[in-house]
C-alpha cells in the first residue's frame, strides 16, 4: 500500500474542517444582516440548474402534493380561478394548506421559501367572506387615487390573512374597445386616468422610500403583498376587442397609450410585471425579447422580475402546445423569468435543462431569471418568516374594508340622466312614500353584482357564495320604515298596472363573464333587460341601474327612462349605490370611457375624428346631499 504524504493528509483535514465550520450562521444568504444583494448573489453561488430551472416555476395547487415541491424545487405556487382548499374554505383553511406546502419547499437542500400567488383583483375576491371591491371599470370612475391606495391596502391585508402573498393585480390595461371581455379590468380608455390609479401599488406593498433606485421591487412588511402589473403591453388594444388577439399599432402608439402604465408602476417599487397572451403587430407578447428584455429590463431599468401568464409559453404556437421545446426556449430567452406552467412542469424542466445544457439558452440568462425572483423573496422578508400565521386572520371581511367598498360603491356611481327636463329631476328619490317597486335580474343577486373574477373565474349567481348587500337590501335598509318595498324581478304589465307605485328601481345588466368569456360583439342589455325596463318604465318612473363591465347600448331606452346610472360592477357593498339613490350623498362619478351610441362605431374614444357619443368620456351629472354629512 503506497504511503501518503503527511502533508497532504493535512490539507485533506483543513479543507474538511473549514467545510464543517459553514455553519447557517456563516451562509450569507441565511443572514439577515446582509444585503439584499450580497444573499442573492451567496444563494445564486450555491444553487445547482436543477435547483435554478425549479424556482422559475409557479405550479397549481392541485399538482402541488406528494413532495413536489421538494422534489423539482419549485420556486412558487398558484389557485387558479376557482381552486380553493375546500368549498368556502375559511383562512384558517387556506393558511393550514400554504403552511404545508411550505414545509415541503423548506426541506430542500437550501431551504429556499415559496410565495403562493391568487388573482386578488378586485379585493381578495376569489375568497369566501372577503370584501369585493369594485371592478376597475368603476374604480375609474371614482377618478380618485388616494382611495384606490386604500384598497390597495385593505386588500393586501385580506390577502394576507389567509397566507397568500403575492396578488395578480393590479390590470392597467387601457381599454380602447368595450367588446373585449376584460374591459372592466381596465381604469379607463385614457392612459393617463390608468397612470392615476396605479396608486394602488403603494398601497399594495408600502411606499418606496425616498433613497430606493428606480426600478427596484419593494415590500414592506408581513400586512403587505407582492403586486403584478398587467400585461405587458398592449392588451386592451387589440382588433374588435378579441382578447388575446394581436394589437395592430405603431410604436409611438403603443408607447403613448398603453405603455405609460408600466412607467408609473415601476418608479412606485412594482415587484412583477405579467406578460400578455396578446400579439403586437403579429409577433407574440411571449416571445418578445425586444420589448421585454430591450425595453422593459434594459430601457426602463426593472429590477424585479417579468412573469408568463397562466400556460402563457403553451400559447406561443398555435395550435396550443404544438412545440413545446421552441415556446420554452423562445419565452425564456425573450427575458421571462417566472413561469406560470400549472401542470406540466416536468416537460418544462427537461425543456429547460436540455437547452442549457446544450447551449441553446446561457447559464447568465438562467441567472438572471433566479436573480430577479430571489431579489423579490428577500424584500419580502420571507426567508425570515416563511409560515403563515394567525394574526393576520382577523381582517378577513371586515367592517372597515365594508365601508370602504361602500364608498367606492358611491363613489363610482356615474348619473347619465335625472329627469326628462332638468327642471324636473328624479334624483334623489324620496325616502318616505307608500310604495317602491324594485325590479330586475340584478337587484337581488351579489353574484350578478360583483362579476367575473369572483369566487369562481366566470363569477357565480345569486346569494350563497360571497357575503355582502344587495342593491334591494339596500333600498330596504334606507327608505323609511313605513315604506313599502315590493320586489318583483319581471314584473308583467297586470301586475303594474294593478299596484300603485310610486316610482320603480329598475336594476339590470350583464352576467358575470371573464376574459374570452365576455368578448361580445353586440354589447346589447341581456333578456329580459329590454323588456323590463320597457313595461316598468312605460307604466311609471323609474330609474334604472346598469350592473355591467362596460358601455352597453342603451341609447333605445334613454328616452322612455327617468333616470339612469352606470352601476358597472360594484361588488358586495350595494349600500352604497342606495347612498346615492336616496341622497345621503351626491353623485360624482365620471365616465372612465365613452358611451357609444351602437357597437358599429367602434372602437371610439375621446380624440377620434368621427366621436359621436350618447355620453362623452368624462360625463357625469352630479347632485348634493339631501343632508349634510358630519363625519365622526
Amino acid at each position: 500500500m503506497a504511503k501518503i504524504p503527511i502533508f497532504l493528509v493535512g490539507f485533506w483535514l483543513l479543507s474538511n474542517w473549514a467545510g464543517l465550520l459553514e455553519t447557517e450562521d456563516m451562509m450569507k444568504y441565511k443572514n439577515p444582516n446582509e444585503s439584499i444583494d450580497i444573499r442573492v448573489e451567496d444563494l445564486i453561488s450555491r444553487m445547482t440548474l436543477e435547483e435554478k430551472i425549479g424556482q422559475m416555476l409557479q405550479i397549481e395547487r392541485k399538482y402541488a402534493s406528494d413532495n413536489v415541491l421538494n422534489k423539482y424545487f419549485i420556486g412558487s405556487v398558484m389557485s387558479e380561478g376557482g381552486s380553493t382548499p375546500v368549498p368556502q374554505a375559511s383562512a384558517e383553511n387556506w393558511i393550514d394548506m400554504l403552511n404545508e406546502f411550505q414545509k415541503d419547499a423548506l426541506s430542500t437542500r437550501l431551504g429556499i421559501p415559496i410565495f403562493y400567488g391568487i388573482d386578488a383583483v378586485h379585493g381578495n375576491s376569489p375568497v369566501y367572506k372577503a370584501t369585493i371591491f369594485p371592478h376597475n371599470i368603476g374604480l375609474g370612475a371614482t377618478r380618485d387615487p388616494e382611495l384606490v391606495k386604500r384598497i390597495g391596502a385593505a386588500t393586501a391585508l385580506e390577502v394576507r390573512a389567509t397566507g397568500m402573498q403575492y396578488v395578480y393585480a393590479p390590470c392597467i390595461a387601457v381599454c380602447r374597445d368595450p367588446r373585449w371581455g376584460r374591459c372592466y379590468e381596465s381604469y379607463s380608455e385614457d392612459p393617463k386616468v390608468v397612470q392615476a390609479m396605479t396608486e394602488i401599488i403603494p398601497g399594495m406593498q408600502g411606499d418606496v422610500p425616498d433613497n430606493m433606485p428606480m426600478g427596484v421591487p419593494f415590500i414592506a412588511g408581513n400586512e403587505k403583498v407582492i403586486a403584478c402589473a398587467k400585461h405587458y403591453v398592449g392588451d386592451g388594444g387589440t382588433t374588435n376587442g378579441i382578447d388575446e388577439s394581436d394589437t395592430v399599432i405603431d410604436r409611438d402608439g403603443l408607447m403613448e397609450i398603453h405603455m405609460p402604465g408600466y412607467l408609473s408602476s415601476i418608479s412606485k417599487g412594482v415587484a412583477t410585471i405579467m406578460v400578455s397572451y396578446s400579439s403586437w403587430n403579429g409577433d407574440k407578447m411571449h416571445a418578445h425579447h425586444d420589448l421585454i428584455t430591450g425595453f422593459l429590463k434594459n430601457t426602463l431599468h426593472f429590477q424585479g422580475f417579468v412573469i408568463s401568464d397562466f400556460e402563457g409559453i403553451d400559447r406561443i404556437t398555435s395550435p396550443f402546445r404544438a412545440n413545446c421545446t421552441y415556446s420554452v426556449q423562445a419565452g425564456v430567452s425573450a427575458g421571462i423569468d417566472m413561469f406560470m406552467v400549472p401542470k406540466f412542469y416536468t416537460e418544462f424542466i427537461d425543456d429547460l435543462t436540455t437547452l442549457v445544457n446544450n447551449k441553446f439558452i446561457p447559464m447568465s440568462r438562467i441567472d438572471d431569471a433566479v436573480r430577479r425572483i430571489l431579489r423579490v423573496k428577500f424584500m419580502m422578508g420571507i426567508f425570515e418568516n416563511p409560515f403563515a400565521d394567525y394574526s393576520l386572520v382577523k381582517y378577513l371581511g371586515i367592517k372597515e374594508h365594508k365601508e370602504l367598498a361602500r364608498e367606492a360603491v358611491r363613489k363610482s356611481m356615474v348619473l347619465l340622466k335625472n329627469g326628462k327636463s332638468a327642471e324636473k329631476p328624479l334624483l334623489p328619490l324620496p325616502k318616505k312614500v307608500p310604495k317602491i317597486l324594485v325590479a330586475g335580474s340584478h337587484a337581488n343577486n351579489l353574484g350578478y353584482q360583483c362579476g367575473g373574477w369572483t369566487i369562481e373565474w366566470q363569477g357565480v349567481n345569486g346569494n350563497d357564495d360571497i357575503k355582502g348587500t344587495t342593491i334591494l337590501n339596500a333600498v330596504k335598509n334606507t327608505v323609511d320604515p313605513e315604506t313599502t318595498v315590493i320586489y318583483k324581478e319581471n314584473p308583467d304589465k297586470e301586475f303594474l298596472e294593478s299596484n300603485e307605485f310610486c316610482y320603480a328601481i329598475v336594476v339590470v345588466g350583464e352576467h358575470p363573464y371573464a376574459e374570452m368569456h365576455g368578448d361580445n360583439m353586440n354589447l346589447t342589455i341581456p333578456n329580459p333587460g329590454p323588456e323590463i325596463i320597457t313595461n316598468v318604465c312605460g307604466a311609471m318612473k323609474c330609474v334604472v341601474i346598469i350592473i355591467s363591465g362596460r358601455p352597453l347600448v342603451i341609447e333605445p331606452y334613454v328616452g322612455l327612462i327617468d333616470a339612469v346610472v352606470a352601476g358597472w360592477l360594484p361588488g358586495s357593498e350595494g349600500q352604497g349605490v342606495a347612498d346615492v339613490l336616496f341622497g345621503d350623498y351626491g353623485f360624482t362619478g365620471k365616465l372612465p370611457r365613452t358611451w357609444f351610441k351602437s357597437v358599429d362605431q367602434l372602437p371610439m374614444n375621446v380624440g377620434d375624428p368621427h366621436y359621436d357619443p350618447v355620453f362623452p368620456f368624462g360625463f357625469g351629472l352630479t347632485t348634493k346631499p339631501t343632508k349634510p354629512i358630519y363625519s365622526e
